[in-house]
Order: C-alpha cells, then sequence, then structure tokens
C-alpha cells in the first residue's frame, strides 16, 4: 500500500509538472502575433514568431492575423446626387500593425469588422451621394475610391491597423430604379428610332420627288425629239411621195385608191364587188363596152 501510495504520488506530481511546462509554453506562428493575457488583461505583445513562454494558470495567449487581412461589410442602399437609389457593396483591405491597441479597442477581428464596417460605409454613403450614376461607372471610379479612403484613412490609428486599399465592388440598381432606367432608356431609343423613321421617310419622299423630276424631264425630252423625229419623216415621206406621183400619176391614184379601201375595211377575207362607175372606168375602162 506504501509502493502505491508512492507511484500515486510521483505520477501526481509528473503530471502536475506536464500541465506547468506545457501551460507555460506556446509556439507563435510566422503569420501570428500574439498578446499575452493575464486575468484578461494584456501583460505583453509578442510579434516574433518561435517558442514563447507564460506564467501557466493565470496567463493565456490571443492570436491575431499578421497577414493583409479582409474586411467586407454588408452591402447597403445609398443614394446617389441624381436622386438614384443604388445597393452599395464596398470591401477594404486592412493590417494589425499595433495588436495591443487593436485588442484594447475591438477585442476581435469579428467585433472590428462590425464596427470599422459601419464607419467604412458611412465614408461610402458620403462620398457617392455627391456623384450621379454615371460617374460610378466611368474613369472617375478612381478617384471616387481615393476620397472614400481619404476619408477612411484617419480611424487607423484608433484600431491599430493600417488600410492597404478601399474598393467599391459592386454597384446594384434597386428593382425600382432599374425598371425606371429601363423604361427610360427604353422610351429614348423609341424616340430615336422615330426621329430616324422620320429623316428616312423624308429622304424617300426627296429621291421620289427628284426621280418624279427626272423623269417628267425625260420623258418631255423624249416626246420633244419624237415630234422633230416624226415631222422630219412626214416631211420626207411627202417628198418621196410627192417624187413618186411625178412619175407614174394613174398607178399613184390606183393605189392610193387601194389604200384608201384598205383602211375602210381593214384587214378581211371577204370579197368587194365594184359596181361599175367613175371608179371602176377610171382604172379598169368601160365594163359595158368590153362585154358588148
Amino acid at each position: 500500500m506504501k509502493f502505491s501510495a508512492r507511484n500515486l504520488i510521483v505520477t501526481l506530481v509528473v503530471f502536475i509538472v506536464f500541465l506547468t511546462i506545457t501551460g507555460s509554453l506556446f509556439v507563435v506562428n510566422e503569420t501570428k502575433q500574439a498578446i499575452v493575457l493575464q486575468f484578461g488583461e494584456p501583460r505583453q505583445v509578442i510579434s516574433s514568431p518561435g517558442l514563447k513562454f507564460k506564467i501557466p494558470f493565470i496567463q493565456d495567449a490571443m492570436f491575431l492575423d499578421r497577414r493583409m487581412l479582409n474586411l467586407d461589410p454588408q452591402p447597403e442602399e445609398m443614394i446617389l446626387s441624381d436622386q438614384k437609389r443604388i445597393i452599395v457593396d464596398s470591401f477594404a483591405r486592412y493590417k494589425i500593425i499595433d495588436p495591443l491597441k487593436f485588442f484594447q479597442t475591438v477585442r476581435n477581428e469579428a467585433t472590428f469588422s462590425d464596427r470599422f464596417g459601419r464607419i467604412l460605409n458611412a465614408a461610402v454613403r458620403g462620398v457617392i451621394a455627391q456623384y450621379p450614376l454615371t460617374s460610378l461607372l466611368s474613369v472617375e471610379r478612381d478617384n471616387i475610391m481615393k476620397q472614400i479612403e481619404s476619408q477612411v484613412k484617419p480611424n487607423e490609428i484608433n484600431f491599430g491597423i493600417q488600410i492597404v486599399d478601399v474598393r467599391i465592388g459592386r454597384t446594384d440598381l434597386t428593382e425600382q430604379v432599374a425598371n425606371n432606367v429601363y423604361q427610360r432608356m427604353r422610351s429614348e431609343r423609341e424616340k430615336e428610332a422615330s426621329l430616324l423613321r422620320a429623316e428616312g421617310e423624308e429622304l424617300s419622299q426627296e429621291i421620289r420627288a427628284s426621280a418624279d423630276r427626272q423623269k417628267t424631264v425625260i420623258i418631255a425630252e423624249a416626246e420633244r425629239i419624237s415630234s422633230i423625229l416624226r415631222g422630219e419623216g412626214d416631211a420626207q415621206k411627202n417628198i418621196i411621195l410627192g417624187e413618186a406621183y411625178g412619175k407614174d400619176t394613174d398607178f399613184f391614184n390606183f393605189l392610193r385608191t387601194m389604200q384608201a379601201c384598205k383602211d375602210t375595211f381593214g384587214d378581211t377575207e371577204m370579197s368587194m364587188v365594184i359596181a361599175p362607175g367613175k371608179v371602176c372606168e377610171k382604172f379598169f375602162g368601160d365594163i359595158n363596152k368590153e362585154n358588148n
């Protein structure tokens, strides 16, 4: 029993020593920085990596990231200078450069994100309220970002951080504004289309009027030339007919009479009987005298 009690005491002492040693040692990673707390109060800031010591049981180590961190507050609806409402999603990149100040101000990153997120959104709201929507969608956006960053930067010292960058990640129109913008764009396009159609119709009428004028001029000129040629043709015809009439008067009278009959009766297969008379005797002689 004495041997067992002694072993139990030795085991208990070894266990207590083990807890003391493990409780007094902790490792600071390269990506972390630590604050040694004693009963919740900061006693030491450790920025270098490696194996570190603290008083066991009464001291504890709190670790903070030394890398670049992301602050992404909730998107908020904001009003622009042209009274349009948009939903703005802003974000920031920061580093913790004064762990003690950071701990004393916000204790942890979650509390910091909540408090500094409100500061960031307030700065964004105050700056973009001076600009219309078109400015946020143009090259002027970079200047807006610089103004927001200049308003956020003075708060660094209060939190023990360094602001690396501030950006507006996304800007969305509210549903009502989006519908209004769409309707206005549609109205502008319809107005532009109506204007183009009116201009096209006016140009079409001018082209038609010009074509009609050219048509009238061409037809008038053609009729004039046609009348001249027809008159010259008739004159030449009369000359030829006069010359022909002078060479054989009887044949010319006979031909003209036949032409007159053709013009009178037209093209037909009907037979024509010529009764004795002046016309018949003139070209065919006295039929009665021949029959006797």
